[in-house]
């Protein structure tokens, strides 16, 4: 079974994240869900992204840095949106993982540190007419990545919303979410 550090997007630790981890771990995964806005979740998009540039997304992606802190390095990194920024830093930067998961956003690795492993797992997970992962070129930024590593898969889902697999959220899309789910569980099987 993996062990997986899973990181939030813009709203917050909400309970659909909460939700999306206790799927995982009840097929036997262990998961982490470190909170990067201490405690603050928010209705609206925007006012978390207001949170996260009041802070500053250094400022996020070092608290993600330190929730890896007294794990082992054998982790796999996820993220939602927002959370993908941690994840992808502690993937490129941290020895040992096993693979990472990507929801919604996709950073290019030359932003992020070191270049990606060439043989570290990757999937990617987003809707072909999301505003923020089609729109804003994380789509084409995924399609690169994933071609030029040995186990890199992008899964593109119909639809424009942007964080459909968090029950708690409106944008949430169930049949999409399950599918997610399904193929996130597959590729943390066949880790083992």
């Amino acid at each position: 079974m993996a062990e997986v550090l899973l990181f939030h997007h813009a709203h917050g630790l909400t309970a659909g994240v909460g939700a999306f981890a206790e799927r995982l771990r009840s097929a036997g995964h262990t998961v982490h869900t470190p909170d990067l806005y201490e405690g603050n979740v928010y209705d609206r998009l925007e006012d978390g992204v207001a949170y996260a540039e009041e802070v500053g997304f250094d400022t996020i992606v070092a608290r993600g840095i330190s929730a890896a802190e007294g794990l082992g390095n054998q982790l796999v990194y996820a993220g939602f949106s927002l959370g993908v920024l941690p994840a992808q830093t502690l993937a490129q930067s941290r020895s040992g993982a096993r693979g990472v998961l990507l929801m919604s956003s996709c950073a290019p690795p030359e932003m992020l540190g070191p270049p990606w492993p060439a043989a570290l797992p990757l999937q990617v997970h987003g809707m072909d007419a999301d505003p923020y992962f089609a729109g804003e070129g994380d789509i084409d930024t995924a399609r690169h990545l994933v071609s030029t590593i040995e186990h890199g898969e992008l899964f593109l889902y119909p639809g424009s919303e942007h964080l459909f697999a968090d029950n708690t959220l409106p944008s949430y899309d169930r049949p999409t979410a399950e599918l997610l789910i399904e193929r996130v569980l597959e590729f943390l099987a066949a880790l083992d």
